[in-house]
């Protein structure tokens, strides 16, 4: 079976840590035994090998960078002060997935053509080697030095814009409560102008209910998990009833993220992984499901190395081949094959082909 990820912070792990993608996860590891970047970032989870084994076959690949604000006292070149700054990181994570789609196995998707080129290298019939397709996410705003050079990103490739991760020049995102700014307004008339997709993972409630009642275009929340799951220092991170409600009432999916923080509360890196097995993750598209009667939207986004490794993702998984056990736990909840296709796969298909030129 397919699976699509919708959110992997790919490039900006490559840049900030030298991770190999084009490897595999447990190489990558190898290479970092007693490394500072295990201790920051956690064990790797990511890596060609493992996409391949695991049929992870189209990934939203992020351009994330995080303000100085945010700074952690190393790799102060991984930070942006101002959006010149902003762009310019933005811009080598670019050219990382430029570089990347000239090795074996990957191809940016920017366009339904590429994406039924992608999805048809795992048809079993085809006899083609599989294809990892990437569909360029903007994880913040703030690269996007003014609204009107939206569409110089999309000539780019970039697919799907999140203003925000934290505050951004646009709106309020994770810890800031602003809405959306006159610059944020003009930015969602812009990318509904060329059918951007509108991520609103880390927006602020007020610049979410903002963003879905005005943006014209397709919306989505690539890595969110319903609120009652775990409590945060910083709740707005996660999606609340009424969120999801309206999400949904848009068509949207959301892709519920296996971070064991985000499943349980308190819950922390030095904790035994086994206090929080993959049926919790199983339980949160189960609970999406109830709540809005629908198997069409809800997805999986799983964030893998963005900030957490394998010490922090549900029992027994280990890599993003592991994803697989997902659609093997939600099945055992009483959901048919074609119901945990949609889950694994179809939903985001959905959301591409609706959101994707020709």
């Amino acid at each position: 079976m397919l699976i699509v990820d919708a959110h992997e912070d790919i490039a900006y792990n490559a840049l900030r840590y030298n991770r190999d993608y084009a490897t595999s996860a447990l190489d990558i590891r190898t290479t970092e035994i007693n490394s500072k970047s295990v201790i920051d970032n956690g064990l790797a989870c990511l890596g060609r090998d493992e996409w391949l084994s695991g049929n992870v076959g189209i990934i939203f690949a992020t351009l994330f960078s995080p303000p100085y604000s945010h700074y952690s006292g190393d790799s102060e070149k991984m930070y942006y002060r101002n959006s010149e700054q902003a762009h310019q990181l933005a811009h080598n994570q670019l050219d990382y997935y430029l570089n990347l789609e000239q090795k074996d196995a990957f191809q940016i998707i920017r366009n339904r053509t590429d994406l039924d080129t992608v999805v048809t290298s795992w048809d079993e019939v085809s006899n083609r080697k599989p294809v990892i397709g990437l569909v360029l996410l903007m994880e913040g705003a703030d690269p996007i030095r003014s609204p009107g050079e939206v569409e110089y990103w999309y000539k780019n490739g970039i697919r799907i814009i999140g203003p925000a991760w934290a505050g951004t020049s646009y709106c309020g995102g994770t810890g800031d409560p602003r809405p959306l700014t006159n610059l944020g307004k003009e930015l969602l008339e812009n990318m509904a102008d060329i059918q951007m997709i509108l991520d609103v993972s880390h927006m602020s409630e007020r610049s979410f209910d903002q963003a879905i009642e005005n943006y014209e275009g397709v919306v989505i929340a690539s890595h969110a998990n319903p609120r009652f799951a775990a409590d945060l220092i910083t709740p707005e991170r996660l999606l609340t009833d009424t969120q999801i409600h309206k999400l949904v009432g848009r068509g949207g999916v959301i892709g519920v993220v296996p971070y064991n923080k985000f499943l349980k509360s308190d819950w922390r890196k030095s904790d035994d992984k086994k206090t929080v097995p993959v049926r919790r993750l199983a339980e949160m598209i189960d609970y999406i499901c109830q709540l809005t009667g629908s198997c069409q939207h809800v997805g999986i986004g799983s964030d893998f190395d963005g900030g957490f490794g394998a010490e922090s993702i549900p029992f027994p998984m280990d890599t993003v081949a592991d994803l697989v056990m997902i659609g093997d736990e939600i099945a055992t909840l009483g959901y048919n094959t074609q119901e945990v296709e949609h889950f694994m796969s179809e939903n985001w298909l959905q959301v591409l082909r609706r959101g994707l030129p020709e």
